[in-house]
């Protein structure tokens, strides 16, 4: 389970190489996907707090990056921040997000991107809940639910 020294190890220290990569151009990503999905992913946009369909969406399944399709997070340990962002706390495997130092708006931040094809998604907070205090806050734009099929 990772917790906030290992954030902040990776956005100093080197990311953990991903199992694949996903480069396109960005007239490829501008054709994939709408333009919000790609102001926020390619560009480093946020949507407006509680305005994503996912914030509220507690449904059984795995959530995948819009853009290469990569599993990210599960619906286990998605929570409620009350932040007006889907939130989770731990990625779907250690090497699936990538960590970056953010000093953008005059504070310090980690950003959480894509570790496969290098998409926004928002960023990580150590004041999440227990047991790894790691509150990951991801646009509901840069993130598919792929839900899980119903057992008969």
């Amino acid at each position: 389970m990772l917790n906030w020294n290992d954030i902040i190890r990776f956005s100093v220290k080197g990311n953990p190489t991903p199992d694949r990569r996903v480069e396109k151009t960005p007239e490829q990503w501008r054709a994939q996907l709408t333009p919000e999905q790609y102001r926020i992913t390619r560009q480093h946009g946020t949507e407006r707090p509680f305005s994503g369909e996912l914030c509220s969406v507690y449904e059984a399944g795995e959530y995948n990056c819009v853009c290469c399709g990569t599993p990210l997070f599960d619906s286990t340990i998605k929570f409620d921040s009350s932040s007006g962002w889907p939130s989770f706390t731990q990625p779907i495997k250690e090497n699936a997000i990538k960590y970056i130092k953010d000093t953008s708006f005059g504070m310090v931040r980690v950003e959480i991107q894509c570790n496969t094809c290098d998409a926004h998604l928002g960023h990580v907070f150590p004041d999440g809940p227990a047991p790894s205090g790691l509150r990951y806050c991801v646009n509901s734009l840069s993130i598919d639910l792929k839900k899980e099929a119903a057992h008969e």
